[in-house]
Formats: C-alpha cells, sequence, structure tokens
C-alpha cells in the first residue's frame, strides 16, 4: 500500500519549491489543503486516464491555492517536477491561477472565488444526465464561502439530489485578513450546510486514515449532496508558517525556505 504519509510530504516540499522559486503565491493555504489532495489523488478518485469519460472530476475552486494542485499533479506525474521551479514565471503553464487549456489533468480554470461550486454542479448534474459514473470532488476555502455565490449554488446541489458530488471545506480558519469569525462572522458551518439540504462529515483535515473513511462514507449517501467540513491548520507541516495570517500569501526568503523544508523532513508532515 503507498505511504500516504510521504506522499504529503513530498507535496508539501513541491509547495514550498514553487512559492520560493516566484517569489510569489499562496502558501498557507496551500500547505492545509495538502492532506485533503493527497487523499483523494491517490486514494479516492479515478483520475489515471484524463480521456476516460468516468474519470472523477476534481475543482479547486480556491484557485489562488494552485501550487497545491499543481505539487499533486506532480506527485502523479502530470506535471514534471522541474516545471514546478517556473511557477508564475513569464511564459510559463503554471499561472497563478489553473488554466485547464494549458496543464493535463486540470478540469476547470479557477480563481474568482465562490464560482467553483457553481461549476462543479454543472459536471455532477451532466453526470446524472449522461448515467456516467463519475464522482465531483470541490474543494472550497472557508473564507470563500463569505462568497453569496456557493450558498445559491449549494441550494442547487441539493434542488438536483447530487449525490455525485462531494465538497471539501479547508476550514483553516485564516484568511488574509484574519479569522473567518473576525471578518465576516462566519461562524456554525455544519448547520448552514445542513440547512441547504447537504448531508455533512466533520474530520480532522490532516488525518490521512480519518479522512480516507470520511470520504467513503460520502459515496454511500445516496440522494443529497455531501460536505466535508475539513478542520486544518494553515501552514500545517512548517512550524514557523502554522496559524499565521501574514503566510497567507508571502514567499519564504532562503533561510526561510531551508528552515521551511527542514520543518517538513523533522515533521513528516
Amino acid at each position: 500500500m503507498m505511504d500516504l504519509e510521504k506522499v504529503a510530504k513530498n507535496v508539501r516540499n513541491n509547495i514550498l519549491m514553487q512559492v520560493y522559486s516566484a517569489k510569489s503565491g499562496h502558501i498557507g493555504g496551500s500547505l492545509s489543503c495538502a492532506d485533503i489532495l493527497t487523499v483523494l489523488y491517490f486514494n479516492q478518485m479515478n483520475i489515471e486516464n484524463v480521456k476516460d469519460a468516468n474519470r472523477d472530476r476534481f475543482v479547486l475552486s480556491k484557485g489562488h491555492c494552485s501550487p497545491a494542485l499543481y505539487a499533486i499533479l506532480a506527485e502523479k506525474g502530470f506535471i514534471e517536477k522541474e516545471e514546478l521551479k517556473n511557477f508564475r514565471k513569464l511564459g510559463s503553464v503554471l499561472q497563478g491561477h489553473p488554466d485547464m487549456k494549458k496543464v493535463k489533468g486540470i478540469e476547470v480554470s479557477t480563481g474568482s472565488l465562490g464560482q467553483g461550486l457553481s461549476m462543479a454542479n454543472g459536471i455532477a448534474l451532466a453526470g446524472k444526465m449522461d448515467k456516467k459514473s463519475y464522482r465531483v470532488y470541490c474543494l472550497l476555502g472557508d473564507g470563500e464561502i463569505e462568497e453569496g455565490q456557493v450558498w445559491e449554488a449549494a441550494m442547487t446541489s441539493s434542488k438536483y439530489n447530487l449525490d455525485n458530488l462531494c465538497v471539501i471545506v479547508d476550514n483553516n480558519n485564516l484568511q488574509i485578513d484574519g479569522t473567518i469569525e473576525d471578518v465576516k462572522g462566519l461562524t456554525r458551518i455544519e448547520e448552514k450546510f445542513q440547512s441547504f439540504g447537504f448531508n455533512v462529515i466533520k474530520v480532522d483535515g490532516h488525518n490521512i486514515p480519518k479522512m480516507i473513511k470520511a470520504f467513503d462514507k460520502a459515496k454511500m449517501k445516496k440522494d443529497v449532496p455531501t460536505v466535508i467540513i475539513a478542520k486544518t491548520v494553515k501552514g500545517k507541516g512548517v512550524d514557523f508558517m502554522e496559524n499565521i495570517k501574514e503566510w497567507h500569501g508571502k514567499a519564504p526568503s532562503e533561510e526561510q525556505y531551508n528552515m521551511a523544508i527542514e520543518s517538513i523532513e523533522k515533521g513528516g508532515r
């Protein structure tokens, strides 16, 4: 069985390399979702053949955390690891937000926050209409769900009984200006999704075995969409970045980069 802890560690190293090389990028939220993507891409999703009509689909609604998506795609072999060093550089296919026309394995171009669930709904609804077996996974940031369009989309998910849709909220509790409670008073996320007709599962977003169980459980739920609220830590894996809002979107210096790599090596993830 594949060592998913090691994969997640590699993903974090890939994230750091990208943001350090570019001298810009969103590092905190990329690190917080590394374990989620590891479970999805290496345990849950059927995505080996990007031309297979029955492949599972992933939508990174919080598109500014593209370093995490590129990092996992590199681990899957869709991107050459050397290409990660060109992140955000002029002419590179690895733009600040993912581009479905330029990078193999990206299903949807994202970046404007709040829109990913609407697109995921469309893909899931098409799967229902075409009688396809694929599942659709959509990753939202907890700050992102302050966007009104998310809740309009949530109504649609429920209205059409999209049980082939699984939403994941990366609940790290921090956005660029502070905590989600301080910025918008966002609380009781579980109850909000329940009121919109979702099956709700809460899980530690850094506990790989528990996340596998959560995703397996979501597959069994019929007639309603599922949301997995994954409790995470912003900057997870790098001790001096964890739970620090200033690491939402800045790059480490050379010294900080070396310290960050060392932190991941010592901590494992």
